[in-house]
């Protein structure tokens, strides 16, 4: 009887023990989804507030007069480029083997700041149509066309055997784009509008007036190509050389704007689409052909949504000629180290310019520079002045901290406006004027 009263009186014992370390369990897996859901919570509310935060401070979609960009149905989805500081390193490194450098004068540079939004630009001849529009995808104005068409600016009427020519292109519905290519070319014709008809089928060996070569992008699926480009060259009406290569720059996802550059040194041609080299001919032209014309040209639109959009055009001339001028004369002048608007981050593209400077310090390790800013008189005198500084520092930092140049070789100073060596009157004269000078000391 004791016995049983025993193990009756410990089997209540464990049931209770194990009911209260079942509470206990209980009560800390509670407390732990408690403590789990704050955690959550509080991570939430932080992201939030992040979110919250940037889109009060986020830029406005709106043109600098107030009004909405113009864009095509199929972009309004697409966010403005970042802006940012002189903290470009990033953007810069991925041009590291850039070594594409531009003319050291610049005799011809188109922005359409002098034309109207929905105009044709003033200074340019067509058989066709087209329009300058604004769009959300990249600042600044551009030439669009949607239809097949031959344009170009009439002011150019002579290229040296050296030059080098740059500009951004961008293309709609670029998954979807269904419409021919998009050409860019170089031709001895004096005069394009004598006849059109002869630039309109370059690759048949059409051209009039001796020869000359072309460029041609393709986004995806354009003439039923897959992201190439293509190089096409004449002399004589005799075909010198006509290749293709992949390239799909155009058609890579959430792409603004692709920085397109050419450079003929006599009868080398190379070309660039943003940091990579496409095409590097030594025998890409006769060396003694002489041009004269540019002319651009959208090949087709077999598709009434498909629209190319062509702008920021700069034509150089002259081979830069960094060691000469920078170790004997004392001074070296470049254009082609660029900023942002209005500010002292350097544009990607800049990677050759500076780096084509880096090494003439590099393999003088005695040489000390004076880096100093220059710009144009758009804005205010003392911003100028300013930015112009803040620009000149821009290069010295990345020079010494890509190239690992002692930053105590180098001193820095800006001009502003004050030093103009073109009148600013013109976009040519400003874009001159807009320069970073190197200074032996």
């Amino acid at each position: 009887m004791l016995r049983q009263i025993f193990f009756t009186l410990i089997s209540i014992y464990c049931f209770a023990a194990h009911a209260q370390f079942g509470n206990i369990l209980e009560k800390a897996r509670q407390k732990t989804k408690t403590k789990i859901n704050q955690r959550v919570d509080q991570k939430m509310d932080k992201a939030i507030d992040q979110t919250l935060d940037k889109a009060e401070t986020a830029p406005k979609k709106t043109n600098p007069d107030g009004s909405k960009p113009t864009v095509n149905a199929d972009d309004a989805a697409e966010e403005e480029p970042t802006k940012g500081k002189t903290n470009s390193t990033s953007s810069l490194k991925s041009y590291s083997k850039f070594d594409f450098v531009p003319g050291e004068k610049i005799v011809a540079a188109e922005d359409y700041s002098q034309d109207a939004v929905g105009d044709f630009p003033a200074g340019w001849n067509t058989n066709g149509t087209g329009e300058i529009v604004t769009t959300n995808k990249s600042q600044g104005k551009y030439l669009m066309t949607q239809k097949e068409t031959i344009f170009y600016p009439e002011g150019i009427t002579n290229l040296p055997d050296n030059f080098t020519l740059e500009f951004d292109l961008m293309c709609s519905n670029q998954f979807d784009f269904y419409s021919g290519h998009f050409v860019v070319g170089f031709t001895s014709a004096a005069d394009i509008g004598k006849d059109f008809n002869s630039f309109a089928r370059f690759g048949e060996g059409r051209l009039s007036n001796g020869g000359g070569f072309e460029v041609s992008f393709h986004p995806q699926n354009a003439g039923g190509l897959v992201g190439m480009t293509e190089f096409y060259s004449t002399f004589d009406h005799n075909e010198i050389i006509k290749n293709n290569a992949d390239q799909d720059k155009l058609s890579e996802p959430d792409k603004t704007s692709t920085h397109i550059s050419i450079w003929r040194q006599k009868n080398r041609v190379r070309v660039y689409m943003d940091e990579k080299k496409v095409w590097d001919m030594p025998k890409g032209i006769a060396s003694d052909l002489q041009l004269h014309s540019l002319y651009f040209r959208n090949n087709a639109a077999n598709n009434s949504n498909d629209a190319y959009y062509l702008g920021n055009i700069r034509l150089a001339v002259g081979a830069p000629d960094t060691r000469s001028k920078l170790l004997t004369e004392g001074k070296f002048v470049t254009r082609g180290i660029l900023f942002d608007v209005n500010s002292d981050k350097i544009k990607a593209t800049s990677y050759g310019a500076i780096k084509d400077i880096a090494q003439v310090l590099i393999e003088n390790e005695g040489l000390k520079v004076l880096i100093v800013g220059h710009t144009d008189t758009d804005g205010e005198p003392a911003a100028n002045l300013e930015l112009s500084k803040k620009r000149a520092q821009a290069v010295k930092d990345f020079i010494s901290k890509e190239f690992n140049v002692d930053s105590g070789r180098l001193r820095t100073d800006g001009k502003g406006e004050t030093q103009p060596t073109e009148k600013n009157s013109t976009d040519e004269g400003k874009a001159n004027n807009r320069r970073v000078e190197f200074i032996r000391q």
